[in-house]
């Protein structure tokens, strides 16, 4: 009797010590959904969604406020969102695609496939000194932005809608100093690349991502720049909120010519599935959709429970037509993209403090012993932030269909996307 009791005990104590972390888990997304929900009010953030995975399994899911204001359209996981910069890495797999099928290396020169490349002044050597590799790492020595306009006059173009455009100014661009010796954001060269996908594949870029990317991965709501007419009623619109003050972006912008910089439009129930590629789990998450959209309040309808009926997290649902992922890229080379390759002090938005290294077109954190990969995405009043640490298969996706506009100089701390940015690193 005494025997069977002190099992009974031992038993108890084992299934407590059990609960202890995952309630502690809980207890973390718990006080996160509240500082979450917290921030985006305060900061007047009109719509917004949050999701973390683990092992292909969604942990968390918030949506908050409105897609559309004048229409009265909640955020809901269907919510169509623009992802700016967030494309950039399907440009990147794009090419290490074609250099898995043996029609380019990353180290040819980029004017072995746009000579007219060679009208950009470079007093640092030759053009064809620049390779595909040095593109991939903004280490070319490009300028930032497309155009050189950015003072935000109502003549200024948004982005150049022909590659024309930009070859008649390279008799009138420089290489800003020694390709290879430096990270530098470029997004022009991100268009070159682009622009070597159209060659080597014979499509337009936007055909070519789709056709090899996003249906084969079963984003099927996801598309570039203008929405079709059957997907217009969950395009979110965007806004800008600057001293206190509200206004409205421009509605399905074209990105032109730079729609491999920044031209994805996706809702979180497709960039979850690319999200499981990322991290190699099988499957696709479920997530709530149009069930959890957000109330007037800003608080959602109806939160998943983190854990089955067993206790155990949610377990994620597989599509038999699902494509295997290493048809899509071969798992080495995925994370070939993610070694580091140089020191990077910002992140793709600018911001300090989340970056240490670029790899192949992914940031890379390394802190504490870990390395956390992603990128961001900033652009006609969405931002976005996808990160992942593969080492454990957690993955989590931010995005704001307002971009709150602080003074020069504001510390991160008084920064509402920093802030929750921080508070994401605690939940992995």
């Amino acid at each position: 009797m005494a025997s069977s009791i002190t099992s009974l005990l031992l038993l108890t104590l084992l299934l407590c010590s059990l609960c202890i972390p995952m309630n502690a888990q809980a207890d973390k997304f718990t006080k996160f959904k509240e500082a979450y929900l917290k921030e985006v009010k305060d900061a007047g953030i009109v719509g917004s969604s949050f999701v973390f995975l683990k092992d292909g399994k969604t942990v968390a899911e918030l949506h908050y406020g409105s897609a559309n204001l004048e229409k009265k359209q909640p955020v809901d996981a269907d919510t169509i969102y623009h992802w700016a910069s967030n494309t950039k890495p399907f440009t990147g797999i794009a090419i290490m695609q074609l250099r898995d099928r043996g029609l380019l290396k990353l180290d040819d020169p980029v004017t072995k496939y746009l000579p007219e490349l060679r009208a950009v002044h470079n007093k640092f050597g030759s053009m064809d000194e620049i390779t595909i590799r040095h593109l991939m790492t903004h280490s070319a020595g490009f300028r930032n932005p497309t155009w050189p306009w950015d003072k935000g006059e109502d003549w200024e173009p948004f982005e150049p809608t022909e590659y024309s455009q930009l070859v008649a100014m390279f008799p009138f661009t420089e290489i800003l100093f020694k390709p290879g010796s430096k990270f530098s954001y470029s997004n022009p060269g991100i268009i070159f690349l682009g622009r070597i996908i159209e060659k080597l594949s014979g499509e337009d870029y936007e055909v070519y991502v789709d056709k090899n990317i996003l249906k084969p991965l079963g984003m099927y709501h996801s598309y570039f720049d203008t929405t079709p007419p059957y997907l217009l009623s969950r395009r979110s619109q965007s806004y800008y909120i600057e001293n206190g003050k509200r206004t409205t972006g421009r509605f399905d912008a074209n990105t032109g010519i730079t729609v491999s910089n920044s031209g994805l439009n996706s809702p979180i129930s497709d960039m979850v599935k690319y999200l499981n590629f990322l991290t190699g789990s099988s499957g696709s998450p479920p997530v709530l959709g149009g069930v959890a959209a957000a109330s007037a309040d800003g608080v959602v309808k109806s939160d998943r429970p983190l854990t089955n009926a067993d206790g155990g997290m949610r377990s994620a649902e597989c599509r038999s037509d699902q494509v295997p992922y290493d048809q899509i890229l071969k798992r080495s080379s995925l994370e070939e993209m993610w070694h580091p390759q140089l020191p990077t002090p910002v992140d793709a938005n600018g911001n300090s403090g989340f970056t240490t290294d670029i790899g192949l077109i992914y940031f890379l954190n390394r802190r504490d012993g870990r390395t956390f990969i992603g990128h961001g995405g900033d652009q006609n009043g969405f931002i976005s932030y996808i990160d992942f640490e593969p080492a454990t298969k957690q993955a989590s996706i931010i995005v704001f269909n307002t971009n709150v506009i602080y003074q020069p100089n504001t510390p991160p701390d008084r920064d509402v996307v920093s802030r929750l940015r921080n508070g994401i690193r605690v939940l992995y």
